[in-house]
This record gives C-alpha cells, structure tokens and sequence, in this order.
C-alpha cells in the first residue's frame, strides 16, 4: 500500500486506535495489497467519546457493554443496576480504552 495512504487512513482514524498500536498497524498496512485497501477503509469502528457518552447516561443498564461486545458483563450491569453503580464509574474510566483495544483487535483480525 501507498505510505501515503497509509498515512491519510492513520490521520483519519487516529483517535480509534491507542498511541502505541499506531506504528504496528502502519506497519502492517505498508505490507497490505490493494485488494484489501477498501476493504479495511470500509470497516466500521466504534468511536470512543461516544460510547463513553452512552456509558455516561446508559452505563447502569449496560448498554455500553453490550455495544463492546461484552455481552456478560452487559446483562450483570443490566440485572445489579451496574453493581450498584460501581462497575459504572469504572466504566466511566475505562471504556475508552476498551474501545480502542477492541477496534486495534478488529483491525488485526483483518490483517
């Protein structure tokens, strides 16, 4: 693939990934064929600052777990009203971070 696109995609996608997954998936898609290019721009990744806005109203009911894939973790924050808001909070702290690990694991399962 074309450095510079690598680079447009890397700068268009930048606040989805953690600092320190960026140099591997640039390396990754230094070494992708053209086939594949669409494909991955095409893949949807889940945004971080939304799914902590949803975590911030909709946290207690597990709709950001649920959102994450998380389906466990969802229905136990859904059933204990988010372990009586503690597993919320936490939320509040992580979810971004889940969020990125989740879209870097997505892209690496296309890779």
């Amino acid at each position: 693939m074309d450095a510079q696109k690598v680079d447009l995609f890397l700068m268009t996608n930048n606040k989805m990934f953690l600092p320190q997954h960026i140099p591997v998936i640039k390396e990754k898609l230094m070494s992708l064929d053209e086939s594949k290019v669409l494909a991955l721009q095409s893949m949807d990744f889940k945004d971080p600052t939304t799914l902590l806005i949803i975590s911030i109203f909709l946290g207690s009911f597990g709709v950001d777990r649920f959102m994450l894939g998380d389906t466990g973790m969802g229905v136990l924050k859904l059933l204990t009203g988010g372990l009586c808001g503690i597993l919320t909070i936490i939320d509040w702290c992580t979810i971004q971070k889940k969020t990125r690990e989740l879209n870097y694991n997505n892209v690496m399962a296309f890779l």
